[in-house]
């Protein structure tokens, strides 16, 4: 036993050591929106952690979280004027006020409120400094003015209050929204017929200022339709003159210039009949000329033709006597052109023979009948085709 029992105790000591681990981890890790404070329980010293994790000994440290992010604070016990803790106002009218706080840590002093702050920041710091400013401002007004005319300004005492009040205590105060009032039922019910009426006095107020805001707005258009047409009329009459004085000044201008198109036009029609004399005068004289040239080139032509006809007429009384000529001295060049003649209506001519005459005198119409019985009984007649 006193051998085993070493080894027993250093397995418990594991053992316990191990549970001690797995229920509480020396690991912590810090909530998304939440800063960690680390405080030394024997030394006094802190840390402060904003995201991650750290190390957390069980005994040795001990740790707090404060929210970064804005927490809202609604004390429930102000908001009915029957509640349990109501505000009393000049009158000493209960009343209830439906609030509402933003509140944060002040990040800069969280090592020093890890110490200084109770858990609970709202139920052992808020909650008091609230009341405690609350009641005192409420106090000091009536119920109209907390109820309708002076909400805001009430709004924004107390939140200056709270802001200086907190800020000692670390808490930092980024606004106080008041919402709906509570009154008593018999005092809500006076107080919206008298808040009625003074609306209804005021509609008429400003249904009164209105009405006198149109007189005096339809006298002032009036007014200045009056000036309107008076400056229109004004205006008109200096534009007719304006008109009178520019045509009197144009037509200085416009009668010199309608004499000189006068006179223009009556030179422009000497000048056009001048030039329609000059241009028949230019047609005659061209005309005759032509005439002129015309006779001449027809008497150009008759003298060529003349002249061609005689020179035609010696051709061919030279080409006649040099045939005569060739057929007196070659009898026979007549029956050969007799022939080429005939040539392309008859293709065979038969002759009598020893005849000696002319081999076409057959044909002709003269030929005596005793000539043509006597060429028929020697050779018969001729074969055609």
């Amino acid at each position: 036993m006193r051998r085993a029992l070493p080894p027993l105790l250093a397995l418990a000591a594991a053992t316990a050591a191990g549970y001690a681990v797995v229920m509480h981890p020396p690991v912590q890790a810090v909530p998304r929106g939440q800063a960690a404070v680390r405080t030394n329980q024997f030394s006094g010293g802190t840390s402060e952690f904003r995201d991650g994790s750290f190390l957390r000994i069980p005994g040795l440290h001990e740790v707090r979280l404060f929210p970064l992010r804005d927490q809202s604070y609604h004390p429930a016990a102000l908001a009915k004027a029957d509640g349990p803790a109501p505000l009393q106002s000049v009158e000493g009218l209960s009343l209830g006020l439906d609030m509402n706080l933003r509140w944060t840590v002040d990040p800069a002093r969280l090592g020093e409120l890890s110490r200084k702050l109770p858990d609970d920041i709202e139920a052992d710091v808020i909650a008091p400094a609230v009341q405690a400013v609350v009641y005192k401002q409420i106090a000091r007004h009536t119920v109209r003015e907390i109820f309708s005319s002076q909400r805001a300004e009430i709004a924004a005492a107390l939140e200056a209050e709270l802001r200086a009040r907190l800020a000692t205590d670390g808490i930092l105060l980024h606004g106080v929204q008041i919402g709906s009032v509570d009154l008593p039922a018999d005092y809500r019910r006076g107080m919206d017929r008298l808040l009625a009426d003074s609306l209804a006095s005021e509609r008429m107020r400003y249904t009164l200022e209105i009405a006198d805001k149109r007189v005096k707005e339809t006298e002032l258009q009036a007014a200045a339709d009056k000036v309107r047409r008076e400056t229109a009329a004004e205006a008109a009459g200096r534009e007719q003159v304006i008109a009178a004085k520019a045509q009197e000044e144009a037509m200085k201008h416009v009668l010199p210039f309608k004499q000189k198109q006068v006179e223009q036009r009556a030179l422009e029609a000497q000048a056009e009949s001048a030039a329609r004399v000059k241009q028949a005068e230019g047609q005659a004289e061209a005309r005759r000329i032509e005439v002129a040239a015309e006779a001449a080139a027809r008497q150009k032509l008759a003298d060529a033709e003349a002249y061609r006809v005689a020179q035609v007429g010696k051709a061919n009384v030279g080409q006649m006597a040099a045939e005569g000529e060739l057929l007196t001295r070659h009898p026979l060049l007549v029956q050969k052109a007799m022939a080429d003649k005939l040539s392309d209506k008859v293709q065979v001519i038969i002759a009598p023979p020893g005849s000696g005459g002319f081999i076409g005198s057959a044909l002709l119409a003269g030929m005596a009948p005793q000539a043509q019985a006597r060429g028929a009984a020697e050779g018969g007649a001729p074969e055609k085709e």
